[in-house]
């Protein structure tokens, strides 16, 4: 019998960067798809998020109103927050996204985080409900009929690709402050995964798992 969700999982979407690279905030990029921040936004709802956090910083007040002009995204559970340092790097971004889920009075009963960045537009829904099975598969196990690991507050997941780490990643809840609290300058959640022995989740049949940084990178 497949075990209960673990009350409602929230996806965090982390698009605050300037994107100099790109030649402007990757939270306002758009590519013949649409833009990329309501595509992401879209997709992890699609793929079994129940409410998505959207981190914003550069270019935040147009980026809000993409999202408030998405008919995709009436009625979706979806909120920002402003992370007022978000030139820091992307842990001031991660930071502030994690801070945000741990004092929202309505998530309280969130026990999973599930994380990506604006400069994933490739990520397809079915790698997102991937990571978010309720059990998953330990990393170097020989068959799908090892022990599962369900979901749930203490879960560390990330999504791999032939063995190169990636994106969505997936945290649980009694990691949030701990997570906040070793990242800094320009680095993510990488070496907290590795540290604690993430579960990784191969995806390289899904999609590529290569981020978009430059426009020569968009036209690939």
């Amino acid at each position: 019998m497949a075990r209960a969700r673990p009350g409602p999982i929230v996806g965090l979407l982390l698009a605050a960067g300037a994107g100099s690279r790109m030649g402007g905030p990757k939270a306002l990029v758009a590519d013949a798809r649409g833009p990329w921040l309501t595509r992401g936004v879209a997709t992890l709802l699609a793929g079994g998020c129940d409410r998505v956090v959207v981190v914003l910083g550069a270019g935040a007040t147009e980026a809000e109103d993409l999202l408030a002009g998405d008919p995709r995204l009436l009625g979706s559970q979806v909120s920002t927050v402003v992370a007022d340092d978000w030139a820091d790097g992307l842990s001031a971004s991660l930071r502030a996204g994690l801070r945000a889920l741990g004092a929202d009075p309505d998530l309280q009963e969130a026990r999973v985080a599930l994380i990506t960045l604006v400069d994933y537009p490739g990520l397809p829904a079915s790698a997102v409900a991937r990571l978010l099975s309720v059990t998953g598969t330990p990393a170097g196990a020989g068959s799908p009929a090892a022990a599962g690991v369900p979901l749930g507050a203490s879960i560390l997941r990330r999504a791999v690709f032939g063995g190169r780490p990636g994106h969505p990643v997936v945290v649980g809840r009694a990691h949030w402050s701990d997570l906040a609290q070793s990242i800094s300058g320009d680095r993510g959640a990488g070496a907290y995964l590795r540290e604690h022995g993430a579960l990784e989740v191969d995806c390289r049949d899904l999609w590529s798992g290569h981020d978009v940084d430059s426009p020569r990178a968009a036209s690939r």
